[in-house]
């Protein structure tokens, strides 16, 4: 990578993992400290968790839309300045409601396409899956910090001292994007990131796509539901909230080791069906194995660990499904498709976990997100080996569109090229290549004539 390519990727990695950090610390110590605030329910402590994944939903398309007329910069900047807003009056209300408000007001900032889309703006055709990868990474080790610097931050300032870190995170965030994130020269409609108008009608209702998006629904509603409910297990346990992250950061690294060798079965060996169904169905045990479990505590690490393996492994290989699968122009919409319902899942999880701990007590959520996980697990005995090809997008700038038929007839001719799509008024062509036959050399040498002639 270049030194700009380089910079984009800190520094837009940056601008995620502050804001995840914040969002994920809150997650172990919301249910038990939550307790404290005025009007404090179950059910309310429940949809305060899940709240912002609801205007999260809401906005992820709309965000991503307004990039391509207003900029990717503006709009990534209100998205943090909302997100900012939204942790200090989390950060100053002492009741429930006033939370809520401020979880709603953090999710309404919904920068994610706008981000991918401005990666792609920074980067060249060869380098973007790099700085793709790069926030990929970031966002998995948020998660991990968070669960451990949550409960000690926690422990030490409570709920309030949270949300502030919260909010100067955002404001690191707001510095980097204005000040060190590099501007592009050339802004194209990112059709690989944002969705085009007239996609989303059509690829709900495409037979494989919907098992996906159904699946990172239920990932994420079980994993809100499970931030609601096993919290107050461990209070129960009579663990403060510091040991609790000594006890997370354990169950990530475990999770974080045992994820490899089943990324490498199901991406080496093309066995995707049988570890996401398998994985899916376990964890639909481990649900179960929460209630009964009452030995020791290495005993409880472990199921932990396998839980979030299972969840890991999910969340790595959705994306890359939702990429081969999708046709080849109708990318971003599929992928705001998925992330729609992945923070509809959360948006659902908290409040109905709540209720269930509530009405039922906490053994309910468990249950209940046991039987959830095997109706997923029906629903993905349905889905079918992706093909063996990966998405790829050539920018092309000032180009004719008269041109473009040719430019395709020979994209056509390179070896490896399954599939190609010309987008004029995104500049761009897009393609599905087979990596193992696919002549990167020869697309950038005819890449580099076309900006010669």
């Amino acid at each position: 990578m270049n030194s700009i390519e380089k910079q984009t990727a800190i520094s837009l990695s940056l601008i995620f993992a502050t804001r995840m950090l914040g969002l994920f610390m809150v997650l172990p110590v919301f249910a038990v400290l939550g307790q404290q605030l005025d009007g404090a329910t179950p059910l309310l402590i429940g949809l305060a968790i899940g709240a912002y994944g609801l205007t999260q939903a809401i906005f992820q398309i709309p965000f991503g839309r307004l990039s391509d007329r207003w900029g990717r910069k503006p709009i990534i900047l209100i998205g943090l300045i909302l997100f900012a807003l939204g942790s200090v009056v989390a950060a100053f209300s002492e009741s429930i409601y006033g939370v809520i408000f401020g979880r709603l007001l953090q999710g309404a900032g919904a920068i994610a396409s706008a981000v991918m889309a401005l990666a792609a703006d920074l980067s060249r055709d060869e380098q973007r899956s790099k700085v793709m990868a790069s926030i990929g990474m970031s966002i998995g080790l948020a998660f991990t910090v968070a669960m451990f610097v949550g409960p000690w931050l926690a422990q030490w300032q409570g709920l309030s001292g949270i949300f502030g870190v919260t909010a100067v995170l955002a404001v690191c965030g707001i510095l980097i994007i204005q000040w060190w994130t590099p501007t592009p020269k050339h802004q194209m409609l990112q059709r690989d990131a944002i969705a085009g108008k007239g996609q989303i009608r059509k690829l709900i209702r495409h037979p494989q796509l919907w098992r996906l998006n159904c699946g990172i629904f239920t990932l994420h509603f079980l994993m809100t539901a499970f931030f609601v409910s096993f919290p107050l297990k461990l209070a129960d346990w009579n663990m403060n909230l510091a040991d609790s992250g000594w006890l997370y950061l354990v169950v990530m690294l475990i999770a974080g080791v045992l994820m490899v060798p089943f990324i490498i079965l199901a991406e080496k060996k093309w066995l995707h069906k049988a570890v996401m169904v398998g994985i899916i169905v376990s964890i639909a045990l481990l649900e179960a194995g929460f209630v009964a479990y009452v030995g020791p505590m290495w005993g409880l690490v472990l199921l932990l660990g396998l839980f979030f393996t299972g969840f890991n492994v999910m969340e790595a290989l959705f994306p890359s499904l939702i990429s081969r699968i999708a046709p080849v122009s109708e990318k971003g919409a599929a992928l705001g498709i998925y992330s729609t319902s992945q923070f509809l899942g959360a948006a659902l999880g908290g409040p109905i976990a709540g209720w269930l701990v509530q009405t039922h007590g906490g053994e309910a959520v468990y249950w209940a997100s046991a039987v959830l996980a095997l109706l997923w697990a029906v629903a993905g005995l349905g889905l079918k080996s992706p093909p063996r090809l990966t998405s790829y997008t050539m920018t092309v700038h000032s180009m004719v569109e008269d041109n473009y038929a040719e430019l395709l007839k020979d994209i056509h001719a390179i070896e490896g090229v399954a599939e190609a799509i010309a987008l004029p008024e995104a500049g761009a062509v897009y393609l599905k290549v087979d990596k193992s036959q696919f002549d990167e050399a020869a697309l950038q040498a005819l890449k580099s004539n076309q900006g010669k002639s």
